[in-house]
């Protein structure tokens, strides 16, 4: 922490400073060749931020469309273009894989990787349920083999400025954390937040953020308590949960295809809170409030265009010291937020096609 001549009981200055981020600068990290499956919007902005802000460059693509393979290779310079994953994973030189398919596609696509002795970095929701998700961390473990759910907001700077203003106390007890995630999407059968077989909902796309902060803010949540609605083609509309934290305190947790929420994130303790101003899960404003009525605020040190360059450094830092998982997104809390969101899907009666047909 920045320090000065007078410091309270939980080492913050009298005029309150936060902490500088931990994290060092993504340019720093080692660099990887990637392989990209599936070239949609994701890995477009995975790709550019790549490029733009670290040393790893995304070499080789994916699809089953050859066509799109080529002209994402094209726009990115990458040098191989795949008209299916098996391919790209036999023509090797890669170090790592990237999967931004739909949710859907996640399990088989990072089985494949595995099973090809590569390490994979998966897009959230990491796959559409828990057993998926441990099956694969399970894999994972007998290869020896790196694996992280793309959960790109915990690495951000000011995610690791609340860690250290929560792991300080200077907050006090955590009574509540508070976040919500909601966009507007046209009624669109087609779409794939719409799309059952594509693993559609509120819940897996928005959600998981909301989630996700709150278990790491509070620890795994239990006894959840859900309400919500079902949209036109049977997938999470809006679901609403209250539940409590292992580490104590509760956490209240909204999301919705039906309307843009102010999307921010709060947690408020006995002595003070902390807000992440919306997008709470983009390069944004950490602002911190005592009740003795001392402010600070931490403002993100970069580009805003840069947010993904944190956790692409993590992973190719983690890969290179032969790491199996990040700490920051470790494998336990990727499965603890998948258990909230299959109990939440259950209580609203939401299945997707291909755990009807498992």
């Amino acid at each position: 922490m920045t320090s000065t001549p007078d410091h309270d009981d939980h080492g913050f200055a009298s005029a309150l400073r936060l902490p500088e981020p931990l994290a060092p600068d993504p340019s720093t990290a080692p660099g990887l060749r990637w392989g990209v499956i599936s070239p949609g919007h994701i890995a477009d902005q995975f790709t550019a931020t790549a490029h733009r802000a670290t040393q790893s460059r995304i070499v080789a693509v994916s699809s089953r469309s050859q066509e799109r393979a080529e002209e994402f290779a094209g726009k990115h310079g990458a040098a191989g273009a795949f008209g299916s994953v098996e391919a790209m994973l036999e023509a090797g030189d890669i170090d790592a894989v990237y999967v931004a398919s739909p949710h859907a596609q996640h399990y088989q696509y990072a089985r494949a990787v595995l099973e090809a002795d590569l390490p994979v970095v998966v897009e959230k929701a990491f796959t559409l349920n828990a057993p998926q998700a441990e099956d694969l961390f399970q894999l994972a473990g007998r290869r020896q083999l790196f694996v992280m759910e793309a959960m790109w907001a915990r690495f951000l700077p000011q995610y690791d400025v609340l860690r250290q203003v929560l792991d300080s106390g200077v907050l006090g007890g955590i009574i509540e954390v508070a976040a919500e995630h909601g966009q507007f999407f046209e009624e669109d059968a087609e779409h794939r937040l719409y799309a059952p077989e594509l693993g559609g909902g509120a819940l897996l796309d928005l959600g998981v953020y909301p989630l996700s902060f709150a278990q790491m803010v509070v620890g795994d949540l239990t006894d959840p308590a859900i309400q919500g609605d079902l949209a036109f083609t049977g997938v999470d509309a809006y679901v609403g949960l209250l539940a409590r934290g292992a580490r104590g305190g509760r956490a209240r947790v909204a999301t919705t295809l039906q309307a843009r929420m102010p999307n921010e994130a709060v947690v408020v303790g006995t002595d003070g809170t902390a807000r992440l101003s919306g997008p709470f899960y983009a390069p944004g404003t950490l602002t911190v409030t005592l009740r003795d009525g001392r402010s600070a605020r931490f403002e993100h040190p970069g580009p805003s265009g840069d947010g993904m360059a944190y956790e692409i450094a993590e992973a190719a830092r983690c890969i290179t010291a032969g790491d199996l998982e990040s700490p920051v997104m470790n494998w336990e809390d990727t499965i603890s937020v998948m258990r909230t969101m299959d109990a939440a899907r259950a209580a609203l009666g939401v299945t997707y096609p291909q755990e009807e047909q498992a």
